[in-house]
């Protein structure tokens, strides 16, 4: 992996042309090392306790992750993991993309299920960073970024799926926020134990939206 990224990527000169003050080949072969032993010591090991134990759910409906995997994800964000690539105006580090997806890659090689959790809350990142207002970034990205919480995205109902243009749920405007009414199923780590708060990314419309996918919008819950 360090191979392509400087042979083929040329990390080096990506670093030196562009904005990433604090990344040199030395932090990217550190950030490397480190990030392969914490896939091979504790995220790999948990991986078939996960398969064998599963989750588990009370009647409240609060969730218990299988043995290791709070643990693990507590080491994760610890490391500050979570934030590599993002930026340091919300507590990112500022690494180069390239190098946070080699790191992304020995979490899902050593343990896949346990891997979706941080890449789904890096997709609710990346949307909030493109889409949302300067104060919902401000009171989202930090915690997110940081991995004390996580997120999700919520598409998939019982008879929209892959047509996503025929989802159902509803978002009414009251006030200054947005009454969701509908039925989301498939939510990749919906709800779990690892983090204080789970941010959910909801697809819905809203009363005057028009039919199909041009009239689907996003909502954070």
């Amino acid at each position: 992996m360090g191979f392509v990224l400087k042979e083929v990527v040329e990390i080096e000169k990506l670093c030196n042309e562009t904005d990433y003050d604090n990344s040199t080949v030395d932090i990217i072969d550190t950030v490397l090392d480190a990030a392969g032993k914490l896939a091979k010591e504790e995220i790999e090991p948990i991986n078939k306790p996960g398969d064998s134990e599963g989750l588990k759910i009370d009647g409240s409906g609060r969730v218990t992750t299988a043995t290791g995997f709070k643990e693990a994800y507590r080491h994760f964000v610890e490391g500050g993991w979570g934030s590599l690539q993002f930026s340091p105006s919300y507590g990112g580090q500022g690494i180069p993309f390239v190098v946070a997806a080699s790191v992304q890659e020995m979490w899902h090689s050593a343990n896949m299920s346990w891997g979706l959790c941080p890449l789904l809350t890096q997709g609710a990142v990346e949307a909030i960073t493109l889409n949302a207002s300067e104060e919902l970034k401000q009171r989202y990205l930090p915690q997110l970024i940081s991995g004390e919480w996580s997120g999700t995205m919520n598409l998939t109902e019982g008879d929209a799926g892959t047509d996503v243009g025929s989802l159902k749920t509803r978002a009414t405007p009251n006030g200054d926020h947005y009454l969701i009414r509908g039925q989301k199923i498939y939510i990749t780590w919906g709800e779990h134990d690892m983090t204080e708060n789970i941010i959910h990314l909801v697809l819905a419309r809203l009363p005057d939206a028009p039919e199909g996918i041009k009239g689907i919008s996003l909502f954070l819950v």
